[in-house]
């Protein structure tokens, strides 16, 4: 069940926060402590909080005729899913039941749904269930959720980090609210952090915070209150160990910023390897480079690296850029970015990094030109519009016996005998000779000094 405003996981006092609590006395997390009770302890996500919204309908209790929505809330670690969940359970006396995706299975969904039916039927009284995780079910697990959900069996809040599109089932989704939460503001953060120091559950005043302090435990949590409450927990811990027993201080002690930076190594990095941030800071990437800004391309990259992205993955990445974005303005680029794939095979994390790093650097500073990727593409274009004839009767293939009788090969030119090695013969099919225009090479790196040649071919080739 959750917990309610005079459980004793809110009636920590300010000595057991202390140094000198009990031996051996174990203390909820100040996360946990800190955890909002009401709508109005909430820090954040005001657009899905809003008088009215389907989320704080179903929080207040008022889900309408039809009865409450189930609803899967998706959003990065440390914005309040949990909260949210323990919210709605709150709301008309519900009975609240949580499980973890990690550990429960369909036998423990199927235990849930019928104890739900039980306080349903004999007590009136309808059931939250919880699912934390619930991208680590498989399909055949929230397929069993389906039932339940579909008659109100029970209300299902169900928390997910990764996409629900990618993770959730499509029978699930549509019968849930969808409710997409966002990282806290960095205001937000120091909100909770300024609550957490003050209040009773938290540090009980006891110790304050530097401005700079606050500052550095905002930046590292990344919109995450979860983190922020945590790092805190360990910097007030730090300041805590300073002070020695039994010593008298001048009001309460503060936390500095020292503190914080030796209680906290580094920031987290806010990523999933196959959901929608994997998509996105690789799409950061690729843009980066092809912006040509070598120090944002350089952020994704290690950003993607810290967090455990195959660098394999990261490197084919690079090659196509390379070929993509760069092209013939610097052909030397696809060779860097090829031989960077094939050492990061070879050598792997984390002397990979330098190798990954080279590449990127190679196609952010490259001179940009995309005029094969057009090319080709204006060349599959026509072939999908049925454009394309006949090959060429002098350029099909001769080489066997009936060919000749059929003009195979007849009339056909060898390059090699002209003088400058170049004939002038129709090359295309009848349909798009004189209208194809694929590659037209662009001013910039290589591709200039290649513009003056591409001009002189067509002229020769086509004598246009």
């Amino acid at each position: 069940m959750v917990a309610s405003a005079d459980d004793d996981l809110f009636a920590v006092s300010a000595a057991e926060r202390g140094r000198d609590a009990a031996p051996g006395a174990a203390l909820p997390p100040l996360a946990v402590r800190m955890r909002p009770r009401t709508l109005g302890e909430v820090r954040g996500q005001a657009d899905v909080l809003r008088p009215g919204s389907p989320l704080r309908r179903l929080i207040e209790g008022s889900g309408g005729a039809a009865g409450p929505l189930s609803a899967i809330i998706w959003g990065p670690p440390g914005t309040g899913k949990t909260t949210l969940a323990h919210l709605v359970a709150t709301a008309a006396e519900r009975r609240f039941v949580e499980l973890s995706a990690v550990t429960a299975g369909v036998k423990d969904v199927r235990a849930v749904m019928d104890a739900a039916a039980r306080e349903r039927d004999m007590y009136d009284r309808q059931t939250v269930l919880f699912l934390d995780e619930i991208h680590r079910f498989t399909k055949a697990q929230q397929d069993a959720l389906l039932p339940g959900v579909e008659n109100r069996q029970v209300i299902l809040v169900a928390a997910t980090t990764e996409n629900p599109s990618f993770s959730v089932i499509a029978p699930l989704l549509s019968r849930s609210m969808l409710i997409t939460l966002g990282p806290l503001s960095d205001d937000e953060v120091a909100d909770v952090l300024e609550s957490a120091v003050a209040d009773e559950r938290g540090l009980a005043g006891e110790l304050t915070l530097a401005p700079e302090a606050t500052s550095h435990l905002v930046r590292i949590a990344g919109g995450d209150a979860r983190r922020a409450l945590t790092s805190l927990e360990a910097a007030a811990g730090v300041a805590l160990d300073e002070i020695a027993p039994g010593a008298e201080t001048d009001g309460p002690a503060p936390i500095t910023l020292a503190h914080v930076e030796q209680a906290v190594a580094h920031a987290s990095v806010r990523y999933d390897k196959t959901g929608d941030q994997h998509y996105d800071v690789a799409s950061a990437l690729i843009k980066s480079m092809r912006g040509s800004d070598v120090d944002a391309a350089l952020h994704y990259l290690a950003r993607m690296l810290e967090a455990g992205e195959d660098p394999r993955f990261i490197a084919r990445r690079i090659v196509i850029a390379a070929s993509e974005d760069v092209g013939m303005a610097d052909p030397t680029a696809l060779q860097t970015s090829v031989a960077a794939m094939h050492a990061v095979a070879q050598i792997g994390m984390p002397e990979a990094r330098i190798i990954l790093a080279q590449a990127v650097v190679h196609n952010a500073l490259a001179p940009k030109s995309n005029a094969t990727y057009l090319g080709v593409n204006a060349a599959i274009a026509d072939i999908r519009a049925g454009r394309g004839g006949a090959v060429p009767a002098h350029l099909r293939g001769s080489g066997y016996a009936g060919a000749a009788r059929l003009g195979h090969g007849e009339g056909y030119v060898y390059a090699h005998d002209e003088e400058d090695g170049v004939a002038r013969q129709q090359y295309l099919p009848d349909d798009l000779e004189g209208r194809a225009d694929y590659y037209r090479p662009t001013g910039r790196g290589f591709e200039e000094r290649l513009t003056q040649r591409w001009q002189w071919l067509r002229e020769r080739i086509r004598g246009s």
